[in-house]
């Protein structure tokens, strides 16, 4: 009788713990969620571009850059959800421009790039210069296969930060520096100064490879922010963080970054040294990926409507639809603020995958009130009328 007493413990525990962790996790990762169709009316597709992970506005001339691949070496390069065959890489990932008035598309080339590892593209930030408005600094998350004899999928990415500068309007991104180190360890995305020497990026995981960066879905707090200065090194900004992903900053110094697993945003403010502090959180009922801020101040997101479906089936075949969903968050005016909401989220665009598919990089232009929106191994990039 007493085995039975056990097995009854035993199987209360593994209920409990269902419903009180994997059941929310589940519902996060979008299990049994209603997609709706929102804001998906009035847009348009551009098919040339494709597999763009990180997309980012030039707001001064309604340009958009774009870092892409080809949905084919998504499948078997993207280290960031642990798909390490270095054999299906591409190395001539590119970025390119958009023109949403003319529907011009541009390739940059690159200039002064030694690297016999080419490109494989994650995140990006293009920063005008501020000795130069017309001068750009782009900052890229390269990651390149591993040197030496061990596979990737033993060691992981040799990742590293590649810096360029381009000007607006040219088609050609000089290379300025490479930049390695091993506070590098898994970056995902960054932002980068106007002076092309330091940039803040976010670690998805805490290590490239190994058993336990898989339980990190449940609550490991091994996620990082690190900070990178060319003439003074790298450091560990903010340590302790999980599920991090995008990451960017507003004009006064305040940091935004997503978790992509459990959903919500982290708020820190940047210190003297450049370490990040934590100051506030906002809730949201998805993961969110890579994030961008308009010209009126809102943060915007992609919301990762279906995170399981995106992971385990469009990522392994990108022809395979994956829901996908804006999130616009801001400061609570609204009559929700008295009792306690400080932060308002909007679900601006939700479609079920026919049209957005598997977006992971959303961009508003406050001016044109355009919604751009792309996606790792997405098939075109979308753009709408808001």
């Amino acid at each position: 009788m007493a085995r039975y007493g056990v097995l009854a413990v035993f199987v209360a525990v593994l209920a409990g713990v269902y419903q009180l962790y994997v059941k929310p996790l589940l519902v996060t990762l979008g299990k049994g969620r209603i997609i709706e169709s929102i804001g998906n009316e009035a847009c348009i597709i551009v098919p040339e571009l494709q597999a763009c992970e990180k997309i980012v506005l030039h707001q001064q001339t309604g340009i958009i850059y774009l870092a892409c691949s080809t949905p084919s070496s998504r499948v078997h390069w993207t280290p960031a959800v642990g798909r390490l065959n270095s054999t299906g890489a591409s190395r001539s990932d590119f970025i390119a421009t958009y023109d949403p008035e003319t529907s011009r598309i541009t390739h940059l080339k690159t200039a002064g790039f030694p690297s016999s590892r080419g490109l494989s593209l994650h995140g990006m930030d293009v920063i005008p210069s501020s000795t130069n408005s017309s001068e750009l600094f782009v900052y890229l998350v390269n990651h390149r296969e591993p040197l030496g004899e061990q596979p990737a999928s033993l060691v992981g990415a040799d990742s590293a930060i590649e810096i360029f500068k381009t000007t607006v309007g040219s088609g050609t991104l000089t290379h300025v520096r490479t930049v390695e180190d091993p506070v590098i360890i898994t970056p995902n995305d960054l932002v980068g100064s106007p002076d092309g020497k330091s940039f803040h990026f976010t670690n998805d995981h805490g290590t490239k490879t190994g058993l336990i960066r898989e339980f990190e879905i449940l609550g490991l707090a091994r996620t990082s922010v690190g900070f990178c200065h060319v003439d003074e090194g790298c450091k560990i900004a903010i340590s302790n963080m999980h599920g991090n992903n995008g990451i960017t900053r507003a004009k006064n110094d305040t940091f935004y970054v997503a978790n992509c697993l459990w959903g919500g945003l982290t708020i820190l403010e940047k210190q003297s040294d450049n370490t990040l502090v934590l100051t506030d959180s906002v809730h949201t009922d998805r993961g969110i990926d890579n994030l961008s801020i308009d010209d009126e101040g809102f943060v915007w997101a992609a919301g990762l409507s279906d995170a399981l479906t995106l992971v385990f089936k469009h990522f392994a075949d990108p022809s395979v639809p994956a829901p996908s969903s804006a999130l616009r968050m801001s400061i609570n005016t609204g009559p929700g603020a008295f009792y306690g909401e400080k932060y308002k989220v909007d679900n601006v665009f939700e479609d079920n995958g026919s049209l957005a598919s598997g977006i992971t990089s959303v961009v508003h232009d406050s001016r044109s009130r355009r919604l751009f929106l792309h996606g790792l191994a997405s098939p075109h990039l979308v753009v709408c009328n808001i």
